[in-house]
């Protein structure tokens, strides 16, 4: 399940992941990245991971026609609140591929500095 969440930051999508994301999960948070670019331009990313169960094939789906439509220079950057390591690992590796966007794990105590990341310019 991913449920929206709000942080305070205006460009800011941010949103819990607690076990398995859903293609309908998916739609609903590639929707509100689509209001944000639009009304703000540069967006930024929290993601909270309190469980991970894995991901629907359909959900997958939908991000990447997201990304093949809407493209990636509008994600500056992306904050993961987890403590799983096998998280961070994916985290860096996708920081390898996707070298204009900014991504950084942070543990789940340390929301404070994720943030702050997300905050500075």
């Amino acid at each position: 399940m991913l449920e929206l969440i709000d942080i305070d930051i205006d460009n800011a999508v941010a949103f819990r992941v607690s076990g398995k994301i859903t293609e309908n999960d998916m739609s609903v948070v590639l929707e509100r990245a689509s209001e944000k670019i639009e009304h703000y331009g540069d967006i930024v990313f929290f993601e909270q991971i309190d469980s991970f169960d894995g991901i629907e094939i359909g959900a997958i789906v939908a991000e990447f026609k997201y990304l093949f439509d809407v493209g990636l220079s509008n994600i500056k950057k992306v904050a993961i609140l987890t403590d799983e390591k096998w998280i961070e690992s994916v985290a860096s590796f996708e920081s390898t591929i996707f070298v204009g966007i900014e991504i950084k794990c942070f543990s789940t105590d340390d929301q404070l500095s994720a943030m702050m990341f997300l905050k500075a310019s």
